[in-house]
């Protein structure tokens, strides 16, 4: 159990330290690389992706998600008394990650302390409309393909020996923030959205604005809820 904390935590860090690190990299101002836009974001996010799971795939499964570790033991493929476990490393590995984004870049947080928004946009996600059905649906939809899909490239004969399934899992997070990134930020990850709006509700940024605590269980239940219908369609197909 110790080994699964440890690595989900580290491997989570990895992730929101990438993965968010690249949205500060590119919205912040005075930032070397403003501007550069949602193709580098989406890009970065599936190498954020890739990293770690490349590093702790043999070690703990590498779910760094909540909404991935609940489906799987859902499926029976992940212990029920882990579950807890796997969930904390990642919240606490995410939580970690947003700070060290947030130390690395507080002289350009500083610097966009007029748009609060724009920053509070660089630790967790929002809509772009707000609708509550079609959010929750959103994320549904996308952490359903996420699932369904790793399920899938588990068939893939010998691509788990050879590595060739964490460039498969690059490939689908880079196609689903290219198709449904703009709609809700695509979250699907539970500990990706929650564990950085801590952060940004704890930490002293500049001029925040509030959490959005009203928008934010819909990028925690949404993948729950698309994960555990993956696992249903997938059993019944396969």
């Amino acid at each position: 159990m110790r080994d699964i904390f440890l690595g989900e935590m580290v491997g989570t860090l990895i992730l929101i330290l990438l993965g968010n690190g690249v949205v500060a990299n590119v919205s912040l101002n005075k930032s070397g690389m403003q501007g550069a836009g949602p193709i580098q974001i989406t890009i970065a996010w599936g190498l954020a992706v890739l990293i770690p799971a490349t590093i702790f795939g043999a070690l703990t499964g590498a779910h760094f998600n909540p909404a991935l570790t609940i489906a799987l033991a859902f499926k029976g493929d992940v212990a029920a008394d882990a579950v807890p476990v796997y969930i904390a490393g990642q919240l606490l590995g995410a939580f970690l990650g947003q700070c060290l984004v947030y130390a690395l870049f507080k002289d350009h947080y500083d610097a966009t302390a007029d748009n609060p928004v724009g920053v509070r946009g660089t630790f967790c996600t929002a809509p772009t409309i707000p609708n509550t059905g079609r959010n929750l649906l959103s994320e549904i939809v996308g952490t359903f393909v996420l699932v369904f899909a790793i399920l899938g490239f588990g068939n893939v004969a010998g691509a788990g020996g050879a590595g060739v399934d964490k460039l498969f899992v690059y490939g689908l997070i880079v196609s689903i923030g290219m198709s449904l990134g703009g709609l809700t930020g695509y979250a699907i990850n539970p500990a990706r959205d929650l564990g950085p709006r801590i952060a940004y509700a704890v930490l002293p940024v500049k001029n925040k604005t509030d959490a959005n605590w009203g928008y934010g269980w819909i990028p925690v239940v949404g993948p729950i809820i698309g994960g555990l219908i993956a696992v249903v369609l997938f059993n019944f197909i396969f």
